[in-house]
């Protein structure tokens, strides 16, 4: 029994000593993913293209209600003539079934904005999603070159946060961080203007992003 107690002793003291060369192996970088988004031009130009497509349907949507506005008006005129005393019983009842036709008009508008609003938030918001994964996704692919090419066995995010919402990456001298340089590599065919800090850095387009696999 003793033996078998100092032969643990023994594997367990040369585990320990292996240890620490284990930890020499790994060669880690960080790289700060929503810097390196926000800072991308790409970025910038699809949050612009996205800004004005939803102008766009914030304009389309305004003559809609314009509209229901004007049929509103034109009802509540044929219901004031259908109770005009001074207009003949056949005016009236005419106006009268004019009116509600005028309604069944009107309630067709609301059932349409309703369901314009919903399939342009549908549309807006899977447009974001596609281009927010697709832009990910090139930036990723840049980050994992760059590891592969300069021998790093991971990159950490620090800008990542974890299910109870504290930073994953909890400390980092900042010693073997990538995000400068790539951003500068991402941007290095930034057309004329397009990053122009006047313009929003789309902080909206990186909410839920999933973990890269």
């Amino acid at each position: 029994m003793k033996k078998f107690i100092r032969l643990c002793l023994l594997s367990a003291g040369i585990a320990g000593l292996a240890l620490p060369g284990r930890a020499a192996e790994q060669k880690i970088a960080t790289f700060n993913l929503r810097k390196a988004f926000d800072g991308y031009y790409k970025t910038i130009q699809s949050t612009a293209a996205l800004k004005s497509e939803a102008a766009d349907v914030d304009k389309e949507r305004s003559q809609l209600v314009e509209n229901g506005r004007k049929h509103d008006d034109e009802w509540r005129k044929l219901i004031d003539k259908a109770n005009d005393q001074s207009l003949s019983a056949e005016e009236r009842e005419k106006s009268k079934k004019a009116a509600a036709d005028k309604y069944a008009e009107l309630e067709s508008d609301k059932d349409y904005i309703t369901k314009f609003d919903r399939e342009s938030a549908a549309r807006l918001h899977e447009k974001e999603r596609q281009r927010r994964d697709d832009i990910v996704k090139e930036i990723l692919g840049v980050v994992e070159a760059h590891a592969k090419t300069s021998g790093y066995t991971m990159v950490l995010d620090p800008s990542g946060q974890s299910e109870n919402l504290v930073p994953v990456v909890l400390y980092t001298n900042g010693q073997d961080d990538m995000t400068d340089g790539i951003i500068k590599e991402l941007n290095a065919a930034a057309p004329p203007g397009s990053l122009d800090t006047n313009n929003p850095a789309a902080p909206n387009l990186l909410q839920g992003v999933p973990p890269h696999k």
